[in-house]
């Protein structure tokens, strides 16, 4: 038995030390490629491009270390949560090469154009997202439940800076402080930042259940998610998302956006507020600065135009046509106007409670 829990540890600690290493590999190749961008060193870019090809090798014999303690020491219930957790980080240290690798070729691009870009708010986002990586790595490597849980609170946060990084730097290309050619290879760096916390999370959940035995993978999965969406989240859209926080269903999350964003129109807001819904702290959104935008189950469109962001099928999402006029948009007098928001209203608070009953019995089915 001693000599049975010495290889054990031993091939455990074999794996340990293999993930450590790809993790360092991973993170040393983030942070080349935010050192090429600010030191606009292209030796560095080509650098982590070429790492990437270790990352894969590694990658390969991690899963390989991990069949062969399987057949090996056939693990039950902490070594066999062990091997199942290594195997799902893995993956995602494998992808967060991908993404080094591909900021890299970004980074190069940027370096061709010649121009300046706020490299330092990218370099903020980049000291929130890098770190949460490795402190996820450290609680996996660790075993340390408690720093798994701190480490996952980070997300909110590079959530944020991403959201807010996105809508300036298209701030800056319309103020024409910034060409045009710099949006794509930026905004691609910035996305790939964020994803590389939403890895870091995705360790952190795997840590947790290797060490507690509670999977927290798909937390909230029995939550439905709908997204309304117009032509510039200013009116009907904004009335959309009141309305279905008005249901107040526990199992829903509604959000708004537009295919461009506008501040919200100040006559729907009085308007709302007639009826009890103080939207005065609502902010609006263009579609592009949802997070996780593929995780929205329903999606309605309240304008023609704005069914461009219904995803293509083959597609999970459900995915609705509620074209009608927007209030705002109507000329006339006060009594006019106000019988405008009154049927949009109607409309839109009877199809919204309608969908969300057909949704809550077809789940009572």
């Amino acid at each position: 038995m001693a000599h049975f829990e010495e290889t054990l540890q031993r091939d455990v600690e074999r794996i340990r030390a293999k993930v450590r290493e790809m993790a360092s590999l991973a993170e040393g190749s983030l942070y080349g490629c935010m050192t090429a961008l600010v030191e606009k060193n292209r030796q560095v870019a080509y650098s982590v491009i070429l790492r990437d090809q270790r990352i894969d090798e590694l990658d390969k014999e991690i899963d390989r270390l991990c069949l062969e303690f399987i057949v090996k020491q056939q693990p039950v219930a902490g070594t066999l949560r062990f091997a199942y957790a290594v195997i799902k980080i893995n993956s995602e240290l494998e992808r967060v090469g991908d993404y080094a690798e591909s900021m890299a070729r970004q980074g190069l691009s940027l370096l061709a154009l010649e121009v300046e870009v706020p490299i330092d708010r990218v370099q903020e986002l980049a000291n929130k997202a890098i770190p949460m990586l490795h402190g996820a790595v450290e609680a996996f490597v660790s075993q340390e439940p408690d720093l798994a849980k701190k480490t996952m609170e980070t997300e909110e946060i590079v959530d944020r800076l991403r959201h807010d990084l996105s809508a300036d730097l298209i701030g800056l290309i319309q103020a024409g402080k910034m060409p045009l050619e710099a949006l794509a290879p930026l905004m691609n760096i910035v996305n790939r930042l964020e994803r590389v916390a939403d890895q870091a999370k995705s360790i952190c959940q795997e840590t947790l259940y290797m060490c507690t035995g509670e999977y927290l993978k798909h937390a909230g999965s029995d939550m439905f998610r709908m997204l309304f969406v117009d032509e510039d989240n200013s009116c009907l859209s904004q009335m959309a998302e009141a309305i279905g926080n008005l249901q107040q269903q526990p199992k829903f999350v509604f959000t708004s956006a537009g295919l461009e964003r506008k501040p919200v129109d100040a006559t729907t807001m009085l308007f709302l507020r007639d009826k009890g819904l103080d939207i005065s702290r609502a902010s609006s959104k263009a579609v592009d600065q949802i997070p996780h935008l593929d995780h929205y189950q329903i999606i309605v469109a309240l304008a023609k135009d704005a069914q461009r962001v219904f995803p293509p099928p083959p597609t999970k999402a459900v995915c609705l046509d509620w074209s009608i006029p927007d209030p705002s948009q109507v000329k006339g007098s006060s009594e006019e106007v106000r019988a405008a928001y009154e049927e949009t209203y109607k409309f839109l608070k009877a199809h919204i409670r309608d969908l969300v009953q057909a949704i809550l019995g077809d789940q009572n089915n």
